[in-house]
């Protein structure tokens, strides 16, 4: 049988959903994992990107951070924490997902700040909005939609990232395909194959939901704008002189 045919059948065996060790447990811990690792990236790159859009400095350490990101190997943080003395499991694993998630975080928090019309900033100065009640008032709600586009953009690469936290234990829907290469490509490609289609559908239907709750939790306001944030916050930011 073919390498797709071995996918279908290993797919449409009921024991490896329901298994202890099987589909559903290994999405569920899968999500698990990557929902805390953003939530934990949310709760460092929001206030710190809000921060410095609202005063308006930070720009090149946000490029720098950006490019940082880039740079690392993602299965070198993923090998290099469960080292240390947090040790193997979940933390370790979670901390290392969560600096793949704060770049785009941080990015969009701070150009979604920067971008706030000046004359609208002046306006609510000019009625007596203090610098947080403008913040509160004004910018955040105008920066809607680039928060939102940053956590949709973290959530579907940590979720994607995620896969490799099998190659130290981590869990998740890497394992399934962890463990096809283990009974090598001849008898375990369909599990393999089966795997991968499961994190990619996995990620295409989060990523899909977040769309769906970015255009309805949206401001009716803010949905007439003209122009939409960038896929990537950090390709829009200010190149670093």
């Amino acid at each position: 049988m073919s390498v797709i045919q071995d996918a279908i059948l290993w797919l449409n065996d009921p024991l490896n959903w329901t298994n202890p060790d099987g589909i559903i447990s290994r999405t569920v811990e899968h999500l698990w994992i990557s929902a805390a690792a953003v939530a934990l990236g949310c709760a460092v790159a929001w206030p710190l990107g809000v921060w410095m859009g609202h005063v308006g400095r930070g720009g090149p350490a946000v490029v720098t951070v950006t490019n940082l990101s880039r740079a690392v190997p993602t299965i070198a943080l993923l090998t290099i924490f469960p080292l240390t003395v947090i040790g193997f499991g979940p933390p370790a694993i979670i901390l290392a997902l969560s600096l793949f998630a704060i770049p785009p975080l941080l990015a969009n928090a701070y150009l979604g700040l920067r971008e706030v019309d000046p004359e609208v900033r002046d306006a609510g100065r000019g009625m007596g909005l203090s610098g947080w009640q403008l913040l509160r008032k004004v910018e955040l709600p105008l920066a809607v939609p680039y928060l939102a586009n940053g956590f949709r953009v973290a959530a579907v690469q940590v979720l994607a990232t995620a896969t490799l936290a099998a190659y130290v234990n981590g869990g998740g829907l890497g394992m399934i395909i962890s463990r096809g290469f283990g009974l090598g490509l001849a008898a375990g490609g369909g599990q393999v194959l089966a795997g991968g289609l499961l994190v990619a559908l996995l990620c295409l239907t989060v990523e899909g939901l977040l769309a769906l709750a970015e255009k309805a939790l949206l401001p009716k306001s803010l949905r007439r704008v003209r122009h939409r944030p960038p896929a990537s916050a950090a390709d829009a930011l200010p190149a670093r002189s």
